[in-house]
Parts: structure tokens; C-alpha cells; sequence
């Protein structure tokens, strides 16, 4: 089996914050990377410390929302450069993996 060494992102934010659909948006439109996922947390604190969970009778949530992706660790170092403004410090994660190729 054959694998090549990629940078996988995660990127942690808040649902009210309003910056999702930017960050989709250029990670697919401007950068092109293999793919993204998003997760959506159902409890979580941040900087405030106060805890947001989800409840069925809440109509305006600000839940954690979490963008996952890698690519190739060139290109992430750039994304990541591109990104930086947009996100709060300490708010992107970054690490190395292996993905599994086709022979």
C-alpha cells in the first residue's frame, strides 16, 4: 500500500459568529482543497467560558461548529497563511497524517 504524507486542518468556531459559509466558501472556491467537513458540536465552551449546548426548545443556537480538511502540507501552509486574519488565534489546529493512494 502506498501513502503520501498529507497536513490535516481543523478550524474551530461558533455558529453565530458567521463566518462558516466564508471559510467553505474558500476553501472550495479560491483553494481548492481535496474536500471538507464540518461538525457540529452539541456542547462546547471557548474564549468566554461559558457553556452552549444544544436544547430542543432553543430556535437561535451558538453552538461549536468544527471545519476539518487536509491536502498536500505545502498548500496547507499557504491556506492556513490566507486564513489567518479570518479565524481567532489559537483557533487553527494543524497536524500530520498518512493517506492511503491507489498502486
Amino acid at each position: 500500500m502506498k501513502t503520501i504524507e498529507v497536513t490535516v486542518v481543523r478550524i474551530y468556531l461558533n455558529e453565530h459568529d458567521g463566518r462558516l459559509e466564508s471559510v467553505l466558501r474558500r476553501l472550495h472556491d479560491w483553494e481548492k482543497v481535496r474536500g471538507v467537513t464540518v461538525f457540529r458540536g452539541i456542547s462546547g465552551f471557548g474564549d468566554s467560558g461559558e457553556i452552549q449546548s444544544a436544547r430542543l426548545v432553543d430556535l437561535s443556537l451558538s453552538l461549536p461548529v468544527v471545519v476539518e480538511f487536509f491536502d498536500e502540507p505545502a498548500k496547507v501552509a499557504k491556506i492556513i497563511e490566507h486564513l489567518a486574519d479570518a479565524i481567532k488565534p489559537d483557533h487553527i489546529l494543524h497536524w500530520t497524517a498518512h493517506v492511503n493512494q491507489r498502486d
